[in-house]
């Protein structure tokens, strides 16, 4: 349970224990709904009595909380993809690198081989050797093209065969949804460490080691560590818009006062 990595008196003594052991690897954040009678979070607390002489007094923390798919409301999960990304970056802690190069190299093939299977040659070539923004791209402007044809062969074939036609439709628009999303998987680990540098990420990973979780009191959350991820700048002014909000709400409070005037009135006026 997610309790235990910072409840306190002997559990405390006990993740204390464990991580002077050296023997505590990684340690997982996971989200809601990842059960199927349970919708708690939970953590994941990896051990490894033969960990290499640099990583030896150092703990991985993973907060995997909002990295996941969702099936439906009430279950996520990780996708073969997202659990081999989550895996590149215990390899990267690791020094196992070579793993990681080959997962990049699996990213290329897959979507290169995709675009063999879609017989589209442009998609393919990119797939091959473009940065995987440019993948991604590639993938969604063929998939606007792709559902402006099927639009047009709906509306243009014979009723006979319309649901045949609307089956390999659909079909086909899955299979390209499936392929930007290994593409966007595939930017998402390499924006993060390139070609295979370990880096902490705030609000995903952070390499800790005994000294620093001695001075959080033995926790093993691993949301203590590695903070919160940056925001993205929107460009809003934030003290002008917020001059604009309360403008537009004295604009709606005399807007609301006048109403109620002339209810007031009618109802005056109807003896009430």
């Amino acid at each position: 349970a997610s309790s235990a990595t910072d409840s306190q008196s002997k559990d405390k003594d006990i993740r204390q224990k464990l991580v002077e052991t050296g023997h505590v690897d990684v340690v997982v954040s996971v989200g809601n709904n990842f059960f199927y009678t349970k919708s708690l979070p939970c953590s994941l607390w990896f051990f490894d009595r033969a960990k290499a002489a640099p990583i030896k007094d150092k703990v991985l923390f993973l907060d995997a909380r909002n990295y996941y798919t969702v099936v439906d409301r009430t279950l996520n999960e990780w996708s073969d993809w997202q659990l081999k990304n989550l895996n590149a970056i215990v390899w990267l802690y690791r020094g196992e690198t070579e793993k990681y190069s080959d997962l990049l190299s699996d990213y290329r093939k897959a979507l290169y081989h995709s675009g063999v299977v879609l017989k589209e040659r442009s998609l393919w070539e990119t797939a091959n050797r473009a940065p995987f923004t440019e993948v991604i791209s590639a993938f969604e402007n063929y998939l606007e093209k792709q559902k402006e044809r099927a639009k047009f062969d709906l509306e243009h074939v014979l009723r006979s065969d319309k649901r045949r036609v609307e089956a390999d439709w659909n079909e086909k628009l899955a299979f390209i949804t499936d392929q930007i999303a290994i593409a966007k998987e595939a930017n998402w680990l390499y924006e993060k460490f390139g070609d295979g540098v370990y880096a902490d990420v705030p609000g995903l990973c952070k390499v800790a080691d005994l000294a620093e979780i001695e001075a959080k009191g033995w926790s093993l959350t691993p949301g203590a560590y590695v903070g919160v991820a940056p925001t993205a700048d929107d460009g809003v002014d934030f003290a002008a818009r917020m001059k604009e909000i309360h403008a537009e709400l004295l604009r709606l409070q005399a807007e609301s006062n006048i109403l109620m005037d002339t209810i007031s009135r009618n109802m005056e006026e109807m003896g009430i």
